[in-house]
């Protein structure tokens, strides 16, 4: 997948004598799936515009509800609610992406500064990095963006009776996600750089270093996390309370979620760990199972944000599918007698349009963990070439590489189900618990959570597909280098 992104920045970048030297950091492991991240989040955003404006447009078109603009202002508040969820997604994927890049750099940066360079220079360029990989996957994102678009449009043409005339692809709002996405990129590179100013020259004795557990564990570090955390939660309890009394609560739950989530990201080091630690007892005792455990532990940094971007995916898709689920059984409720069966099904169609959507930001995450994970390796090739030289096999090392992706993978998992449990039920209690309800139309009150099982199910066979494709380049690079110049290697 990235090799695919690389071949394409080199089309647009090409290499000459001028662009050689100085764009040749686009062909490092890992830049390639950055440009990957930002070209698929700015291709939906722009997606979501045409296909706001297109059905806007049709609706205004249908003689029966076109003196109407409530569904378009719902459909538009629902595209930049969308486009905003990809590109904070994207923002976490690529700030951990260039967390990871700086540690393998960490040699390289204190070269840099043995020779006079400052850490703020070397942060700077780090940036510039940033907005070059952002610029180049918005344009790419716009491209493609632009091409499903056109090919919707005709699907559409086909489909719709009352087919808007005058309707052109070229609407100014689509340079919004596009831009958007690149200053994205840019700030999340300069968030994930912030451990440049900390490299000191001494350390250009040493290679790649991740912070050992000591290190990330210290209280002090976090206290941005904690606050977020602390904040965001009081505030889905607000939202929760309100809810009882008005459906503004879930707007109050909506920014209490966005702070909470955004202090589990950061202190993603102080709890994932444990979920981890917990896991890997469950992949029994033999040593490559063991190593795999340890690895996962020994550099908590680095596990946690392999896994953080997994607990994003699994939080969104479980999040919307128990909060649409909860609404649903909710109607069921007010009806009486059977239900008709064309009763719910515009629900269910709105149902499964918001699931593919939020999928994609799923995607997203998923881009992240093979990156990273496939970075991980490349990092480690010292490590590996002193286990291949004191006896490991070739399959072991590939059984240990998959066992990490699988650990990892599987924590993330169970971490994102329960929050996506807990946030899609105070969503839905937030939303509707001031909804009057039949037959004394008195407030609803507390809603039960609903889980879907299917989407469960759907979500544990994909989380299981991603590691074997999240494993399948990094068991091939773990085992394609000799012992003997693995350990040569800087």
């Amino acid at each position: 997948m990235s090799a695919v992104m690389e071949s394409a920045t080199r089309v647009v970048v090409p290499q000459t004598a001028a662009t050689g030297p100085r764009l040749a950091w686009l062909r490092d492991r890992g830049m390639g799936a950055s440009v990957l991240v930002a070209a698929l989040s700015a291709a939906f955003g722009v997606v979501l515009v045409e296909t706001t404006t297109y059905i806007g447009a049709v609706l205004q078109a249908d003689p029966f509800i076109g003196g109407s603009d409530t569904l378009a202002v719902v459909v538009a508040l629902l595209s930049v609610l969308l486009t905003a969820l990809a590109m904070y997604v994207a923002a976490i994927v690529t700030a951990n992406t260039f967390s990871t890049i700086i540690a393998g750099r960490t040699r390289q940066i204190a070269l840099m500064r043995l020779i006079g360079a400052t850490a703020r220079s070397q942060r700077s360029e780090v940036g510039r990095q940033g907005l070059v990989v952002g610029l180049i996957g918005a344009a790419l994102g716009l491209a493609a963006g632009l091409g499903i678009a056109a090919i919707g449009v005709g699907i559409g043409g086909q489909l719709i009776e009352n087919v808007p005339e005058g309707i052109t692809l070229g609407q100014p709002a689509i340079a919004l996600p596009a831009i958007g996405v690149a200053l994205t990129t840019w700030a999340a590179a300069w968030v994930g750089s912030r451990r440049v100013l900390s490299v000191t020259p001494l350390q250009a004795i040493g290679g790649s270093v991740e912070r050992s557990h000591e290190e990330v564990s210290r209280r002090s570090r976090h206290i941005g996390a904690w606050v977020l955390l602390i904040t965001g939660s009081l505030l889905l309890v607000g939202g929760v309370v309100a809810g009882l009394v008005s459906p503004i609560g879930v707007a109050i739950a909506f920014v209490g979620g966005l702070l909470s989530f955004t202090g589990l990201a950061l202190g993603a080091v102080l709890f994932m760990p444990p979920v981890l630690r917990l896991v890997g007892r469950l992949f029994g005792s033999s040593a490559t199972a063991r190593l795999a455990a340890e690895n996962a532990l020994r550099y908590p940094e680095r596990s946690s944000r392999m896994a953080i971007g997994v607990v994003m995916g699994v939080t969104l898709v479980t999040m919307f599918a128990v909060a649409l689920e909860s609404v649903k059984q909710m109607l069921i409720t007010q009806v009486e007698g059977e239900t008709p069966p064309e009763f719910l099904a515009p629900f269910d169609a709105f149902a499964a349009v918001m699931m593919v959507l939020v999928a994609v930001s799923a995607v997203i995450a998923a881009v992240g963990l093979v990156n990273l994970l496939t970075i991980g390796v490349v990092q480690r090739r010292r490590e590996l070439g002193l286990l291949r030289s004191i006896g490991l096999s070739n399959s072991q090392v590939r059984r240990m590489v998959l066992l990490e992706a699988a650990h990892i993978t599987v924590a993330a998992t169970l971490t994102g189900l329960v929050l996506g449990v807990v946030y899609g039920w105070i969503a839905a209690q937030s939303l509707l618990g001031s909804t009057p309800t039949l037959p004394d139309y008195t407030p609803a009150g507390l809603v039960a959570p609903h889980v879907p099982w299917i989407p469960v199910v759907i979500i544990v066979v994909a989380t299981a597909v991603l590691t074997l494709v999240a494993a399948a380049t990094p068991t091939r690079l773990a085992t394609r280098v000799a012992p003997v110049e693995a350990l040569a290697a800087d």
